[in-house]
């Protein structure tokens, strides 16, 4: 096996084989746990990283094993064109899958072209059923859109479609059996995401994650026992169960309070073409300047395999010293 075609492995052996990738910083939402309510400095377009030379990179990485893509932002959706970039990287050779994450607002006037193009699943966050309480979270209107988004992409033939809700301490507790009861009727897999500190007010407090323990709590009250699903993936983030009637699936992601990180496969690069090892990582990567200064593919591959070579252990949340990244999850890309 030549250097090129050599697994991504970290220093502690962690084979890396999926590739997130933020197409812009932009959202036209404003949620408060990622974004501030106002005064954004979005990134010039000239700095976000072309079609091609996502295209470009992701040639270059996947020989080194990634097979699977997610896009990501911001919100994907407002990069115009995606389609195309999502065209562009089903025929790339050694690609096997692309998923996409989105608020949905502009889902159901884009699914269908996304599926043609080659997409093959959907992640929707959707944290709440009740539109007053989704504008206050947001910071915008727009429920029936995000609703309407999801019926569409069910009906272009996704049928492997996410709803992702993140799980806050005094704000989720109500919308958990409304979520699912949602999820149920319309064979949905619904996941709940622990609150991280990675919001852009700098205001996450601890005390303000509701664990996916406590979660599972309130579902077994409401619906019975759950059992835990069949893990096909080890490194998948979520914790599946099902329910002992079967009827459904439903999903728990703790980064908080039982980090992952032991399993973590995930690569990200950034809408300004920054590679991170961690979604928590103080240090990024340039790799735009290589792409654009016409430089050949060797010194971009031992850039991605310097970057993951130095991937840590673990994210270090619950550790005394950690330091937040400067960045919030818009920018990092989620």
């Amino acid at each position: 096996m030549n250097e090129a075609s050599e697994p991504l492995t970290d220093s502690l052996g962690r084979v890396h084989t999926s590739l997130r990738i933020s197409v812009t910083d932009r959202c036209n939402i404003r949620c408060y746990y990622c974004m501030p309510a106002d005064g954004i400095q979005f990134l010039p377009r000239k700095q976000l990283l072309s079609f091609e030379e996502i295209e470009r990179f992701v040639r270059i990485v996947a020989p080194m094993g990634i097979t699977k893509l997610r896009l990501t932002g911001g919100e994907p959706l407002v990069r115009c064109e995606l389609p195309t970039l999502v065209r562009l990287l089903a025929r790339t050779p050694g690609i096997e899958e692309i998923a996409l994450t989105t608020n949905g607002l502009l889902l159901a006037e884009q699914a269908g072209d996304l599926r043609r193009a080659g997409l093959d699943r959907i992640n929707v966050s959707l944290d709440t059923l009740d539109a007053d309480k989704f504008k206050r979270i947001t910071r915008r209107p727009g429920l029936e859109k995000v609703l309407a988004g999801i019926a569409e992409a069910q009906r272009v033939g996704f049928d492997s479609i996410r709803l992702n809700a993140i799980a806050i301490r005094g704000e989720t507790e109500p919308e958990i059996v409304p979520l699912l009861e949602f999820a149920l009727a319309h064979q949905l897999h619904l996941r709940f995401i622990e609150y991280m500190p990675l919001d852009g007010d700098g205001a996450w407090k601890s005390d303000q994650v509701l664990s996916g323990e406590r979660i599972r709590e309130i579902v077994e009250e409401h619906f019975g026992p759950l059992e835990p699903a069949p893990r096909d993936d080890a490194s998948q983030p979520a914790v599946d169960y099902v329910f002992g009637d079967r009827s459904g699936l439903i999903g728990f992601i703790h980064p908080v309070s039982q980090p992952f990180c032991g399993q973590c496969d995930r690569l990200r690069l950034t809408a300004e073409g920054q590679i991170r090892n961690c979604l928590f990582s103080i240090e990024e990567s340039d790799v735009r300047d290589l792409l654009r200064s016409n430089a050949d593919d060797d010194p971009i591959a031992k850039l991605v395999r310097d970057c993951v070579a130095a991937k840590k252990p673990g994210h270090g949340i619950d550790d005394p010293r950690f330091l937040r990244p400067a960045k919030a999850m818009y920018q990092i890309g989620g």
